[in-house]
Formats: structure tokens, C-alpha cells, sequence
């Protein structure tokens, strides 16, 4: 018992004020830990939705966008492919009714190379069939269907987009301690600690923003365009001001995709809210190329589909950077700009379920939750005391150790505390004590059977942690499942739940052994009272 060597005493003190000096900055004020100087840590336990108050949305992608834009990608590479395939494939009457893509080959000797070049751009889904299947009908025609492999695995692909897209639009600096966490195949949950207005949210998210600009087409009939009607190659958008409609090429001069900044600004002539945008290299140059082209004809700007404005090209535009307008507002201007830089949304999302929770319930939540908290370790303290003596002081250090050690290690995580997570807190606080329990009940016994108060402490110590290993193994993999499987609250009550474990037997056993080893070895009891 008295082998607790010096490297190990400095070893669990070391690890027991590094735990401690994480911990502290979350007891004290926020205002007060920025004042502290740089080498210290800052670094505070984040406190979840429930707790701090705030906004909560659940998002559902519309899968037939994500079926649709596949459709309509696949047609362009298939029109731009067999024009500038060598030779030319003449191809005509193409048609995407039904979500297929279906094409006919003029010339019956271009079959074959037609269909080669189609099959070349589908893609194998893991070890299963390939994303598209190709098969040729009525002799001169390819049929192109989509197979349900591959829609699932291009909605699995937006998905990832899209959370990273809305992470990036909700928390552009990385500074709200937000959560965005997939729920299913088709679901995005998003918690806005602190923010009490979902509207401003909702406007964010509520834009995929894909930025285009085409030319118009200028040959298509006016009235025709009224009702709807395009020429072959062209399409028809709504205007945002004045209702009106406009036809434009289907195929961009650029898109959102092509560019690296934008930039809420002021026109320089009448002062009014713009949005500055710069491309990359790639599309500045075909920007410049479209521009040289067309100069004195207009050109449209579209964001989702709707044409914000249709400006005449009065001379090239050289520069990789252009200009848009519209009737924005500094505010309007600004969350454009967040949307284009945090990139578009690779599928529709629509708001099915929102939630404010304001932020004197948190308050209420953390009051209670602290009472809670103070109640079950006053209590457990009293019994301790009460019943173990001297061992029930070494055993309230090591429960006060805990807790700071829990705090310390979750602000180290950044980790977000909620309220299923202050159960958890207080269920290891109540747990914590078990293995002291064990372990003196065991000294206890060894003591009854005669033997020297070292052995006995030795013995208690030694066959007692066996029990208390597997015991806690057992209930770290349960909040492990927990974690993997759960989501939202349930995962807040694992992660406290983990961390308590690991560190109540740290305490329990290593601490309290250093705490009496130390002891024995100074005052060399004769008799023991537990």
C-alpha cells in the first residue's frame, strides 16, 4: 500500500490541476475570463439550447430537386459531348418528360459512339449498378434512366453538402457554437443558442442560392415569352421586380460555383445596397470571353431561378469581378453575400418544424439543474463523512475532483451541456462515490479477518478496483451506444455520462490511494476506524 512511488504522486497531481484550471473559466463570468491574460485557458463548457435559449429548425430537402438538377446536368453534358465529340455527333429531339433522358441519333452510324460516350458518364454506386442505365430504343433513339442507386447516393452526397453549406451560412466565423447534425436520410437539424428571432434564420436557409448569369435571348417573341414559351435551347424566368418574365439561354455564362468572394457594397452612382462578387480564375475568363462577345446586348443575373436584374453589356468586363443589383437592403445585401460565399445549397430545404426556446426557461433549467447538483452532493457528502470516517473525507475530495475534472475535460472537448446532460452530471455525481463504497466496504472486511491494517488496505484497494473496472466498462459502452445511436439530448446525457465514468474512477481509485497511501506512510496507524 505504502508503494506509491513519486512519479506517480506527481503524475495524478499534475493531471488533477491541469483538469482544474480548465474548469475554472466555466464557474466564473464570461466578462471576467476575457480579461485574463492569453496564457491561461479561456476555453468554457458551451451551454446547448435549453439551457442558453434559442432557435431550433428542422429542414427537409425536396428529393425531386435533387432528381431534377441530375436530369438537367446530364443533358447539358450530353449536348456539349456529342457537339464537340470528334467527329460530331448529330443528335435531336431531346427530351427529359417522365425524369429520362432520352435523345435520337441522326446518323445510325454514330450509334455506337453514341452510346459509348453516354455509358462513359455514368458512374458504378460501390458495388452495385451503375447510376444511370443506358439502353438504346427504336433503333435510332438512347434512353438514359436514373437508377434508384444512384438518386440515393446523389441525395446522400447533397446531404453532406448541404449541412456543410447551412453550417457555414448559420456560423460563418465559427464563433456561435452552432449545431447542425443530420437526422435520417433527409433531415437537417439546426440549434442557434442564443438567438431568439427564427425568421432571420429561416431567410438565410430558405435560399439555395444558385447564382447564374446567362444572356437573354433576344430572338424569342415577346408575347410568347409572356405565356411561357421559349424557343428550343432557351427558357423562361420571372423577373423579381415588376412581375414581368424574361427568356434566356439555358446554357450560363458563369455560375456561384466560379466564385471566390462577394461582398456587401454601395453602387458608386446612386449609393444603393449591392453585392460585389469576384470570380476565379476559370470564370473571370469566361466571363471576359462572353462579355468581348456581346457587348450591347443584355445579359441576366439569376439567383434561384428568378432574375434580379438584366443589365446591358456596354463594354468587356475584364476584371473577374462584377456587380449585382437589385432592390436590397444593407441587410438583404448582407445575407446575400453570406449565401454565395458559403456556396449554394445542392438541394431544396423546407422548414417543417421550429422551436424558440427563450432564455429564462435556460435559466430556470440551470438553476434547478445547479440545486440538483448541490442537493445530491451535500447528501452524498453527509453519508460519506457519517459513515467512513477519515475515508469518507479522502472520498468527498475525490467526488469535488470529479466534478471539476468533468467540467474541465468537457470545455477542453468543447463540448455543449444540456440539460438531459445536467441528469448525467448529477447521476455521476451519485455514482461516483460506488467504487469508495467498494473499496472501503472491502478494507472493512479484510479488517474483520484479521489482518494488518496495511495488508488490509492493500488487499481492499487492490481486489476492489477488479470489481470496479468491469463494472465501469459495462456502463461506458452503454453510453457509447448511447452516443453512436442517439442524437440531440440523448447525446448530451452519454457525453457526460462517458466522461463522468472515466474520471469518477480516476478519483475513486488512483486519487484516494494516493491520498491514504500518503497518509499511512506518515502517521503509520495502529489501529484503523472505518
Amino acid at each position: 500500500m505504502l508503494d506509491f512511488p513519486r512519479w506517480k504522486v506527481l503524475g495524478v497531481v499534475l493531471l488533477c490541476l491541469v483538469g482544474v484550471l480548465f474548469a475554472i473559466p466555466s464557474l466564473v463570468p464570461a466578462s471576467q475570463v476575457a480579461k485574463w491574460p492569453g496564457i491561461f485557458p479561456s476555453a468554457r463548457v458551451n451551454l446547448g439550447l435549453d439551457l442558453a435559449g434559442g432557435s431550433q429548425l428542422l429542414l427537409e430537402a425536396d428529393t425531386r430537386d435533387v432528381a431534377k438538377q441530375r436530369l438537367e446536368q446530364m443533358e447539358e453534358t450530353i449536348r456539349v459531348g456529342m457537339r464537340r465529340a470528334s467527329p460530331k455527333i448529330e443528335i435531336g429531339d431531346i427530351s427529359t418528360a417522365g425524369g429520362r433522358l432520352s435523345f435520337m441519333v441522326r446518323d445510325p452510324s454514330q450509334l455506337d459512339a453514341a452510346v459509348e460516350f453516354a455509358r462513359n458518364q455514368t458512374q458504378p454506386v460501390g458495388l452495385g449498378p451503375r447510376d444511370w442505365d443506358v439502353r438504346v430504343v427504336d433503333q435510332n433513339r438512347i434512353l438514359m434512366v436514373p437508377t434508384q442507386a444512384g438518386l440515393d447516393a446523389a441525395l446522400d452526397m447533397a446531404m453532406a453538402t448541404a449541412r456543410e453549406v447551412v453550417y457555414n451560412r448559420v456560423d460563418p466565423e465559427g464563433t456561435k457554437e452552432v449545431t447542425v447534425i443530420r437526422q435520417g436520410e433527409r433531415r437537417i437539424l439546426v440549434e442557434v443558442p442564443g438567438l431568439q428571432d427564427p425568421e432571420g434564420l429561416k431567410k438565410l436557409l430558405g435560399k439555395t442560392a444558385r447564382l447564374e448569369f446567362k444572356l437573354v435571348d433576344l430572338a424569342a417573341d415577346p408575347a410568347q415569352v409572356q405565356q411561357g414559351r421559349a424557343p428550343a435551347g432557351s427558357q423562361v424566368l420571372p423577373m423579381s421586380e415588376g412581375g414581368g418574365k424574361i427568356a434566356v439561354l439555358r446554357r450560363a455564362i458563369v455560375s456561384g460555383d466560379q466564385l471566390i468572394n462577394a461582398q456587401q457594397g454601395f453602387d458608386s452612382n446612386t449609393n444603393a445596397p449591392v453585392v460585389n462578387i469576384t470570380f476565379n480564375s476559370a470564370g473571370g475568363r469566361a466571363f471576359a470571353r462572353v462579355t468581348q462577345q456581346n457587348v450591347n446586348k443584355p445579359f441576366a443575373i439569376i439567383l434561384d431561378n428568378v432574375v434580379l436584374s438584366a443589365p446591358n453589356i456596354n463594354e468587356p468586363i475584364l476584371g473577374g469581378s462584377a456587380q449585382i443589383m437589385g432592390s436590397f437592403t444593407v441587410q438583404s445585401a448582407n445575407e446575400l453575400a453570406v449565401q454565395l460565399r458559403s456556396g449554394k445549397l445542392p438541394v431544396e430545404l423546407k422548414v417543417i418544424e421550429e422551436r424558440t426556446v427563450g432564455p429564462e426557461l435556460g435559466a430556470d433549467s440551470i438553476r434547478l439543474g445547479a440545486i440538483a447538483s448541490i442537493v445530491a452532493t451535500a447528501a452524498v457528502i453527509a453519508f460519506m463523512l457519517i459513515t467512513y470516517g477519515r475515508f469518507g473525507v479522502y472520498a468527498t475530495i475525490a467526488l469535488i475532483l470529479n466534478a471539476l475534472l468533468i467540467l474541465g475535460i468537457m470545455a477542453i472537448l468543447n463540448t455543449t451541456l444540456t440539460l438531459p446532460g445536467i441528469a448525467g452530471f448529477v447521476l455521476t455525481i451519485g455514482a461516483a462515490v460506488d467504487a469508495n463504497v467498494l473499496i472501503n466496504e472491502r478494507i472493512r472486511e479484510e479488517l474483520k479477518r484479521g489482518r494488518k491494517i496495511l495488508d488490509a488496505l492493500d488487499t481492499g484497494y487492490r481486489e476492489a478496483s477488479t470489481a470496479i473496472f468491469d463494472a465501469n466498462i459495462t456502463n461506458v459502452i452503454a453510453a457509447g451506444i448511447m452516443y453512436w445511436f442517439g442524437s440531440g439530448p440523448i447525446r448530451g446525457f452519454a457525453v457526460v455520462l462517458g466522461i463522468g465514468i472515466i474520471t469518477s474512477v480516476f478519483t475513486a481509485v488512483n486519487v484516494t490511494r494516493m491520498l491514504v497511501a500518503l497518509w499511512a506512510r506518515k502517521a503509520r496507524p495502529r489501529e484503523l476506524h472505518i
